[in-house]
């Protein structure tokens, strides 16, 4: 095996990009990057019901938003393909066929009402329920016959008996497994496609893969894979089995703990380099205590030595902050294009956009500062900025109903009308003057005059609200807002 590190990606293209498949290309990604090796993307597309072009285009697509460039795979090209596991059933067929001239694998007849009956028979027993090898030592004439009879058949490897696999794990360790539990797997279906086991030793073997780091829901998968190295005289690669990715209550991550999907995440308005940043850390630490990494730190920083071997825990809120430190350090420009697909999608504001809507947002989006942490909350954070007419619950209503709230919105109405400028300094003065002419707390006006032009009890800062909204719909919302504080006297 060439001394050069190649890794690989090779998803399925039967849904969504999971995180957990995401943070595995991320370490592939990463260690090829770190060691100036190849990073393949494979796609193991022999799943025919379930493979679809619809899944394939988006998980190239969320790898891509992520910054996971491959050196070879689909739409690069390399000396190794095709890269689509549909294109390479020749090669399986004749790989799977030196194995049956050497006598290493057979072809089981079996159909699927004998290995019920059988399995039925196991469980009755009480034994393990595997393949009971009756095909394993057919005569040569009893197969010529079945083949000439057109009986339909898979092709199992022949397991050894008895003996030990130990599978070298960079991350795990040394793992034993004894041979005496392994069943005789199939290697090609009746259909001619390969198993999974199969097809990626296979694909591994001739891509000349030097390390295989992938989810540890595969460790059981990876002693039936090295028997078949061995079986063709190669060396196997190095394993490295991270753990797996748990929801907040340890199990694992599901749709019913949140967004488990890149694609999601993305659509919900968070930042690449933030994702990035933290499935490095899902799984994998360095030795201080850093948690914001640039890409070229986890390049240089990235190790398999330092991958921990227990399932790391999907923290949503952690993830939200480690975003919203990534939208501070972009420019206002960035964070307001970034909000306008989501506003779009509330039905806040319509395309095309014009120009004076576009500053509008920025000045929107500068306002709500560092609370917006991921792009979609700009809608809950911000939607009174877009509206015409601002509705209140029944929590905030109930501010409205305070005796004195009729008559000083009234009177801020007037003395905002004469404001000649409308700047949130000039606001300010009027508002706190009326507070200590009228002898008020100074929460006994902001309130209501939060509540009546955002229709929530908290937001951002109130003065620099009124100063974007301008003064003809601030003075518009007081009026309603204290027209509805009379209905409530």
């Amino acid at each position: 095996m060439s001394s050069q590190v190649r890794v690989r990606f090779a998803p399925s293209p039967t849904g969504y990009l999971h995180v957990g498949g995401a943070r595995t290309a991320l370490f592939n990604w990463l260690f090829a990057r770190n060691k100036g090796g190849q990073f393949v993307l494979r796609i193991e597309d022999t799943d025919m019901e379930r493979s679809s072009e619809e899944s394939y285009r988006a998980i190239v697509e969320d790898m891509r938003w992520l910054g996971l460039d491959w050196d070879e795979g689909p739409k690069v090209g390399g000396d190794y393909g095709p890269y689509f596991q549909s294109e390479r059933r020749p090669i399986y067929s004749e790989w799977c066929q030196r194995l049956l001239n050497e006598g290493k694998a057979y072809r089981c007849f079996c159909s699927q009402d004998d290995l019920k009956r059988m399995r039925e028979e196991l469980r009755r027993l009480g034994k393990d329920i595997k393949y009971d090898r009756r095909c394993r030592d057919l005569s040569s004439d009893e197969v010529s016959q079945r083949l000439d009879a057109g009986k339909p058949f898979v092709v199992r490897f022949k397991a050894p008996l008895s003996g030990q696999t130990i599978v070298e794990d960079i991350v795990k360790g040394n793992i034993t497994f004894e041979n005496s539990t392994l069943d005789d797997f199939i290697l090609l279906k009746s259909d001619g496609y390969p198993t999974y086991n199969f097809a990626c030793v296979i694909d591994d073997m001739l891509m000349k893969i030097s390390h295989v780091i992938r989810g540890d829901d595969h460790l059981s998968n990876t002693p039936k894979q090295i028997l078949i190295y061995r079986a063709f005289g190669a060396t196997p690669p190095r394993f490295a089995h991270v753990p797996m990715i748990m929801g907040p209550d340890r199990t694992r991550l599901s749709k019913r703990h949140g967004a488990t999907s890149v694609g999601q995440f993305r659509e919900d308005g968070y930042l690449p380099e933030a994702m990035v940043n933290y499935l490095a850390l899902l799984g994998w630490s360095y030795d201080d205590a850093t948690t914001l990494f640039a890409r070229e730190d986890l390049i240089a920083k990235f190790s398999l030595e330092k991958v921990s071997s227990t399932p790391a825990v999907f923290d949503y809120a952690k993830l939200q902050w480690l975003n919203g430190e990534y939208m501070k350090r972009r420019p206002i420009s960035d964070r307001a294009h970034l909000v306008v697909p989501h506003l779009i999608r509330a039905g806040l504001v319509h395309e095309p956009l014009s120009a004076e809507l576009k500053a509008y947002i920025g000045r929107v989006v500068d306002v709500v500062g560092e609370r917006l942490k991921v792009g979609n909350q700009i809608v809950e954070l911000a939607d009174f900025f877009f509206k015409d007419e601002i509705s209140y619950d029944e929590d905030v209503a109930g501010i409205l109903k305070q005796h004195h709230v009729p008559a000083v919105l009234k009177l801020l109405e007037d003395r905002l009308e004469k404001l000649d400028g409308f700047a949130a300094a000039s606001i300010e003065k009027v508002m706190r003057g009326l507070v200590s002419e009228m002898g008020l707390k100074t929460g006994q006006l902001f309130q209501p005059v939060r509540i009546a032009l955002t229709g929530k009890k908290h937001s951002p800062d109130l003065l620099r609200i009124m100063e974007v909204l301008g003064k003809e719909r601030v003075i518009a919302r007081l009026k309603l807002a204290r027209k509805k504080a009379l209905e409530m006297q």
